[in-house]
């Protein structure tokens, strides 16, 4: 164990809020460049929205269940001399995923690139070579994006606009949006959805992101679909594990509830238990909830008007249901798009349409496909979610309603029973979003990528009015995705191991 011979009488004290994987990644990294950490965790387990839902031999991970752009990954754990094999085996998955499109057609994506392509050709006449050409493109902004973007801090207007990005602001597009440009490159229905159903992941509809986002289609479509033997469960427990090699404490059931200010510096943390003197402190809470919550109106660097203005990416409804046989009419990941999904968006982002929609798009994962230990044997564990606008009203009969809705189109579309055989079912929703993970308005993943959203334009990693004090995670650069707050840690733990180390 490394910890044996490290004495920490004078090591700096950092103070992590939070055990997302933000939390957890910042702690691990901070613990490796020699500060003390003590992980402060509201609930009873790690993971964050990363959190795990176990009854009856059906385990649930309870948010992200794609693992993509498995570079990142890889460069997250050389930080510490490992590979992600070290701790889980990866499954690259075949098909990616299946697509309902309506009542009209279904799908499947392929890993084969070429078996893509005869697909996007069957859609209309060329597709094979437009979606080729898509691909080569979207590779080299991703590329670009790796090298010269997602990995740097914003500060300054400069920096955004600055030597190679200006270089490189034509093949951006940056003030283009991903509904346009793809518009212009595909003309069937099908191959426009299939390269903007990911841009939901991102917590945007297409007319709102960016066009340079169209970097997904390359991570799903050529860097591949994967999946982690023991789920998302199994990266969060890694990560923990580092931690602990690295001597970092965890201390669970223990909200913050304030953070008491001395000349601009943070010098303890209050819980509900105890109070922890601090030289940094790093928050992976809910961004508005600790600006708003745990900060006096002086010392907030984003009061709740800013809050307020921002555009919030989707809340959910999931339910987390365990049946009782299996099922063929699923792939691990399966995407049921409504015809006119364009409405779908209305429903979640314009504030004058902000409602439980009636003819929503919505995703279902079914992790027994692939790891069976996600569910005893002749069983499946199905995670439906379904988009919904963050701050509408959530109440039981709302859920219930919808819920019902949902899985009337579901058993109509796959044609087979499902509720007659759930053994486990539990709903999660807007206030469950608020109360377990202080999620601002009930909001699954932050903030949107538009482009007023976006690198320089995002939530700071660092507090500009108290000195000691910084952020991770998916409100912060580069934004939502387990990758990008992998991403986000490694910035916000290089920046302080420079200032404080």
């Amino acid at each position: 164990m490394i910890t044996k011979n490290i004495k920490f009488d004078d090591i700096m004290k950092a103070i992590v809020v939070g055990s997302g994987f933000g939390g957890l990644s910042a702690a691990a990294l901070l613990a490796k460049d020699g500060f003390k950490v003590t992980v402060l965790e509201k609930n009873e387990q790690i993971g964050g929205r990363a959190s795990v839902y176990s009854d009856k031999d059906f385990n649930f991970d309870m948010g992200p269940s794609w693992y993509l752009m498995p570079d990142v990954y890889e460069k997250f754990f050389a930080e510490f001399g490992k590979k992600p094999e070290d701790y889980f085996e990866l499954d690259r998955l075949d098909p990616s995923y299946r697509i309902f499109f309506g009542d009209e057609k279904v799908v499947d994506v392929a890993s084969d690139i070429e078996k893509n392509y005869e697909l996007f050709e069957s859609f209309e006449e060329g597709g094979a070579e437009k979606l080729r050409k898509y691909l080569e493109d979207s590779k080299e902004i991703y590329d670009f994006s790796i090298d010269e973007m997602l990995y740097r801090d914003y500060t300054s207007i400069l920096d955004f606009f600055s030597g190679k990005l200006l270089l490189k602001g034509y093949k951006l597009k940056i003030w283009e949006n991903l509904q346009h440009y793809v518009n212009n490159q595909f003309e069937s229905d099908e191959a426009r959805k299939i390269v903007q159903y990911s841009i939901g992941f991102l917590g945007g509809a297409p007319n709102n992101t960016p066009s340079f986002y169209h970097i997904m289609s390359h991570i799903d479509l050529t860097m591949g679909v994967w999946y982690p033997q023991g789920g998302m469960r199994k990266v969060t427990k890694s990560i923990y594990d580092i931690c602990i090699e690295y001597g970092v404490e965890f201390k669970f059931n223990e909200p913050v509830e304030k953070l008491e200010i001395d000349e601009n510096q943070v010098k303890q943390v209050i819980t509900n238990k105890s109070s922890y003197d601090a030289d940094i402190v790093l928050m992976n809470a809910d961004y508005p909830h600790a600006e708003i919550d745990l900060l006096e109106k002086e010392n907030q660097t984003y009061n709740e008007k800013y809050w307020d203005k921002k555009i919030l990416a989707p809340s959910a409804m999931v339910a987390y249901l365990g049946i009782d046989k299996e099922m063929d009419q699923f792939a691990h990941h399966t995407l049921f798009l409504d015809k006119d999904w364009e409405a779908g968006f209305d429903t979640i982002f314009d504030p004058k349409k902000a409602a439980w929609p009636e003819k929503p798009s919505y995703y279902v994962n079914v992790p027994s496909k692939t790891d069976r230990s996600a569910a005893p044997e002749g069983s499946e564990t199905l995670f439906v979610l379904v988009p919904l606008a963050p701050g509408i009203e959530d109440t039981p009969e709302l859920r219930e309603n919808f819920y019902n809705m949902i899985m009337d189109d579901l058993e109509a579309k796959i044609g087979e029973n499902i509720r007659d055989h759930i053994v486990v079912k539990r709903i999660f929703a807007l206030n469950d979003f608020k109360e377990r993970y202080n999620a601002y308005k009930g909001t699954a993943l932050g903030l949107s990528h538009t482009l007023r959203q976006t690198a320089l334009f995002r939530p700071a990693h660092m507090s500009k009015k108290v000195q000691n004090l910084y952020y991770s995670g998916h409100y912060t650069h580069p934004g939502i995705g387990v990758p990008m707050v992998l991403i986000s840690s490694q910035i916000v733990a290089n920046e302080i191991t420079k200032k404080h180390g």
